[in-house]
């Protein structure tokens, strides 16, 4: 019988088995409750880190506690697998992003299959296959025939050396391609566009209904959305015949307004400037149009503009004031404008300091009593309305419906509610991703392909330069098609979608994946969805999980599903740390020092010779602190690498990699297989699983401790999924169970049993070993979690301390529920109390129920 702990062996044998076997696969009946438990999927770029091994433990626990607790569990995984980089490395390494990509998905499939994570692999997806993105295809013309899909002018950054567009992750800090290194440019092209506008009072409100996300997810995504309540004004311009609108939140304040901005981009732009002024706001636009987005909106960053001689009107006040371009203001934010109020926000106030701009006050303390004092600073806050004509005196915040009623009864305004959140921009100029279902004829305009030609496959036979359009641009013999509905030769859509597209709507195919003629069964993916348990990274709190809220929405709107949410409860694991070097001396990656050049004991440059600053950071490649996945599983095994991941901090905590607890871990291994093959090695009366007659104190101890063990275990697996006190539990019975004094008993059969089954979700492999071990046949995986014995629980005997004059004498066993009385009743009629007292007078007695003793006092 196998005596040595040998995790490579072991894991390696239960893996051929399950795989064979299929003995961790989906449950199908039915008339079990679901539990669909769910890891963000990866990007296949090549290899696992830690981060990827956090995350998917963390849900395979979850998921084989909920199998054994008689869920039927759907536990998918698939490829995220479209994007910029295997474009990158097609240019790099010329070869094609499929055969790139294929080969990565291979290689991080068998390196989760050696975790003995539980995924059913038969509803794995790619986002990349044509089996998938036909459906992606299929849901963008669903939204456009809906009219959420549409094409308009956008901003875009733009490299003038290679003639392409960049994704804001090409442009580095400095505003440059990363690429040819050239100043990066904002430039006007066609885009395609999702209208989540239309839902962004639907997901701001549905907030309220996840009440398994954390607040702080919540409150990330309704400041995204930034829903705000004001007014939209109208400025006439001085000599023409239109008008600048804004939207503004203060329009108590618009008695204050000194002058207008319009983004530099703005149509109005050219327009409004003057003649004088043409060449010097030219030279402004150009100079902007260098600057990205982030660039221009920074707060540390100083506000520039330029006038552009134009006039416009205030309307409440009658009064022409001028009209300026500044780079804080976006076209693609709101209308493209502001109303400068410097007397009552920080940054007007900034601005028209700056540029010599007139500032007036329209709102003061209630208090106050002088409102042609020097204005110091902007004043933000809610006051009485001066300078305003009639709204004099009124308080500001009711001021504010005021001047909304005034403005649409004089035509001026009108109330408005609008969000922070813009239509989101989908067109990639990219091959690697899926291509958009359009055809865009010279008489119809653009054209959806019919269901019938999905998908739009992307072809093989493609030149990647990273220059110029997009390489499906090239492909005359694919481009031109002929219109589906008039026959005209029109051209393909050459733009793919976004890879957060793929992403969007992934868990509703997972219940589905092999349906070709469909994008899922609605009995199907209704049945399973939604998501029961949601793991990943607080870094997609926004994004991902908006888009994905909103794809849920659009086609519960087209009646394919019953829900508002997708996700029921959502759990963001922290980040996995490493000990990390730096020089504080030097910059750039130059100043992170590999851990293998530095002595732990005296952290020094080995170049410089420099001290080392020491701390814990996120592992990366570019700080050489990490630690590979691979690495620990060989030296180890996985169950030591998941047991560490799931203990060293709780799941939504950030942990720091430590190779002293992962021997910790290894070495608590250790202790559990000597513990359980000791047991199966002894004398067969010890394997009974029955009780008979009276239990002795070391065995009520012992089920006392086993049944601590499930009850405190089970709870650590609900709600907050506390792993890390889950495993410290797995560890106290451990210990219980290796200074059991009654190792031939039943009970101790009962808690190495329990001890194995409780441990099953977070070491898969040892435990299967050792249940077979124990002689049963069935999988560990598929057996029923333990239930807590209340009865067990309870304490029925105490240990009671004898003292005499304030010195311990021994101890006695007596019932639990013994009064002060009885307390000293026993302790008197003792072997101890009589030998001790015999002779003596008792002065007094001390009984401390709290404390299970009694003191004699004796003269």
């Amino acid at each position: 019988m196998e005596t040595r702990y040998n995790p490579i062996e072991i894991e390696e044998k239960w893996q051929k088995t399950w795989g064979e076997q299929g003995v961790d696969t989906t449950p199908t009946q039915t008339d079990k409750p679901k539990f669909y438990a769910l890891s963000m999927f990866p990007y296949p770029s090549g290899n696992l880190h830690m981060g990827h091994v956090r995350n998917y433990t963390i849900t395979d626990a979850i998921a084989r506690v909920h199998r054994m607790q008689g869920y039927r569990v759907l536990h998918p995984m698939g490829w995220d697998a479209f994007g910029l980089p295997a474009e990158n490395a097609a240019i790099k390494n010329n070869t094609h992003p499929a055969k790139w990509t294929y080969a990565n998905i291979a290689q991080m499939k068998s390196e989760l299959k050696r975790l003995g994570l539980s995924y059913d692999w038969d509803c794995e997806v790619a986002t990349c296959s044509p089996d998938y993105y036909k459906w992606t295809q299929w849901i963008f013309l669903q939204m456009f025939q809906a009219g959420l899909a549409y094409q308009r002018e956008a901003a875009v950054n733009w490299d003038p050396v290679d003639q392409t567009v960049l994704a804001n992750e090409q442009v580095d800090s400095e505003g440059r391609s990363w690429r040819s290194g050239a100043k990066v440019e904002r430039k006007l092209l066609k885009q395609w566009f999702l209208k989540i506008t239309d839902y962004a009072e639907q997901l701001l409100n549905d907030l309220d209904k996840l009440s398994g996300w954390p607040e702080r997810v919540k409150l990330m995504q309704a400041n995204w959305i930034g829903k705000s309540t004001g007014a939209y004004l109208e400025f006439p311009i001085v000599g023409l015949d239109e008008k600048i609108g804004v939207f503004t939140t203060r329009p108590d304040t618009v008695y204050g307004v000194t002058y207008v901005v319009l983004a530099p981009e703005h149509p109005l732009t050219p327009k409004v400037t003057a003649s004088d002024q043409k060449a010097v706001v030219e030279a402004f636009i150009a100079e902007v149009s260098g600057e990205s987005e982030l660039e221009r909106t920074a707060d540390d960053k100083p506000k520039r503009g330029i006038p552009t001689g134009g006039k416009a009107i205030n309307p409440f006040t009658g009064e022409e004031i001028p009209i300026w371009i500044a780079d804080y203001v976006l076209y693609e934010y709101g209308t493209g404008a502001v109303m400068g109020v410097p007397a009552h926000d920080t940054r007007d106030f900034e601005f028209a300091t700056k540029n010599q701009l007139p500032i007036k006050r329209v709102i003061v303390r209630d208090d106050a009593d002088n409102t042609n004092a020097p204005i110091k600073e902007a004043y933000t806050d809610p006051g009485v309305m001066v300078n305003s004509e009639e709204f004099n005196g009124m308080i500001s915040t009711e001021g504010k419906q005021a001047v909304i009623d005034y403005a649409e009864k004089n035509k001026l305004g009108k109330a408005r509610i609008q969000y922070r959140l813009r239509d989101w921009l989908i067109s990639r100029q990219r091959y690697w991703g899926a291509p958009i279902p359009i055809i865009h004829c010279p008489n119809c305009g653009a054209v959806p392909v019919p269901d019938a030609d999905l998908p739009v496959t992307l072809p093989e036979d493609v030149e990647f330069t990273g220059k110029g359009a997009s390489p499906l641009a090239r492909l005359e013999d694919w481009v031109n098609v002929p219109c589906p509905s008039c026959g005209t030769p029109a051209k393909r859509e050459t733009d793919t979608m976004d890879t957060f597209i793929d992403s969007s709507w992934y868990f509703l195919r997972y219940p589905d994946a092999r349906n070709e003629g469909q994008v899922f069964d609605p009995a199907k993916t209704n049945d399973w969805m939604p998501v029961d348990q949601y793991v990943g990274g607080i870094e997609h709190a926004i994004l991902h999980l908006l888009y994905s809220r909103f794809f849920t929405k659009v086609l519960r709107d087209r009646n394919l599903l019953t829900f508002d949410e997708p996700f029921q409860r959502l759990l963001t694991q922290g980040m996995v740390q490493g000990l990390t070097y730096e020089n504080p001396n030097k910059s750039g990656k130059d100043k992170y020092i590999p851990n293998a050049l530095v002595n732990p004991n005296d952290p020094r440059d080995p170049e410089t010779g420099e001290p080392l600053k020491v701390s814990y950071q996120t592992m990366s490649k570019s700080k050489y602190n990490g630690v590979a996945p691979q690495e620990v599983i060989n030296k180890y095994g996985a169950d030591t690498a998941r047991m560490f991941i799931l203990f060293k901090a709780p799941p939504e905590k950030d942990l720091e990699w430590d190779d002293a607890d992962a021997e910790g871990q290894f070495r608590f291994l250790n202790r559990v297989w000597r513990l359980v093959t000791d047991f199966a090695n002894s004398p067969a009366s010890a394997k009974k699983t029955t009780k008979n007659g009276q239990l002795s104190k070391p065995e009520k101890d012992l089920r006392r401790a086993t049944h601590t063990a499930i009850k405190e275990i089970t709870d650590d697996l609900e709600g907050d999924y506390q792993l890390n006190t889950a495993v410290s539990e797995l560890m106290k019975l451990s210990n219980a169970l290796t200074d059991a004094e009654c190792k031939d008993s039943p009970v101790y059969a009962e808690g190495i049993q329990t001890l194995i089954l409780l441990m099953a979700p977070f070491a898969p492999h040892i435990t299967e070993e050792l249940w077979q071990l124990l002689g049963n046949r069935q999988s560990i995986h598929q057996q029923n979690w333990p239930q807590v014995d209340e009865k067990a629980l309870v304490v029925d005997e105490i240990t009671l301390v004898i003292q005499i004059l304030g010195k311990t004498r021994g101890t006695i066993i007596i019932p639990a529920d013994a009064d002060r009385e009885a307390m000293e009743k026993y302790a008197r009629e003792s072997e101890i109390g009589q030998r001790y007292l015999e002779g003596k007078t008792v002065r007094k007695v001390i009984v401390v129920p709290d404390r299970n003793l009694v003191n004699f006092v004796v003269s």
